[in-house]
């Protein structure tokens, strides 16, 4: 934590050194992208994608689950970015990025009693279609990548996204990252599920 701490004592420094880089965020946001990725501490998108301040919205769940639209009555915060995203920000493209070692996907994989953990257990319910080993034989990583594509057809029932693609404004992409190597792998519609680096 100390760390931390004496790091944001002395950002106004970094910040006082780029003065017209950060003075300009002050006006508004134009984010290039809504970038939906794992809560993993170890992904760090601006870290492997060089985005600087403004140009990425993030939405990090555990696993990078995006839940079903939700009912009116019960309003969802993952809503609430995407359709901000898309219909206040104007973002042109949605990338749903998957990991290498995800926890949350990988005890779905291998079919772990989180009982202790009912919040858990009830989240990661969403992704249990596309990475049980039944779903995918390609071990723990096919299971990510294939999770990452049943995250981009969740998001095609979003009535934002519906709108948006039918205007032919949105792209929408599945990557997959190595922790380890940091290597970026991306979906390729013409090559089915396969993931080719990017």
């Amino acid at each position: 934590m100390q760390s931390l701490v004496e790091h944001a004592r002395t950002f106004t420094e970094h910040v006082a050194a780029n003065a017209k880089d950060f003075e300009r965020l002050a006006d508004g946001q134009t984010p290039e992208a809504l970038f939906v990725t794992c809560s993993d501490s170890r992904v760090v998108p601006s870290l492997f994608t060089g985005a600087r301040p403004g140009q990425l919205f993030e939405l990090r769940t555990a696993g990078n689950i995006v839940p079903p639209y939700p009912e009116r009555d019960r309003p969802a915060g993952e809503a609430a970015t995407i359709e901000y995203a898309l219909r206040m920000l104007q973002v042109r493209d949605i990338i749903v990025c998957g990991h290498s070692h995800c926890g949350a996907v990988g005890a779905v994989h291998r079919g772990e009693d989180l009982s202790a953990m009912p919040a858990v257990r009830h989240w990661l319910a969403h992704c249990a279609g596309g990475a049980t080993p039944a779903a995918d034989p390609g071990g723990l990583p096919g299971a990510i990548q294939a999770h990452a594509l049943a995250q981009l057809d969740t998001l095609r029932g979003y009535p934002a996204v519906r709108e948006r693609l039918s205007q032919g404004t949105l792209g929408l992409h599945a990557w997959y990252y190595e922790v380890h190597t940091g290597s970026v792998s991306v979906h390729r519609p013409e090559s089915g599920t396969a993931f080719t680096p990017l």
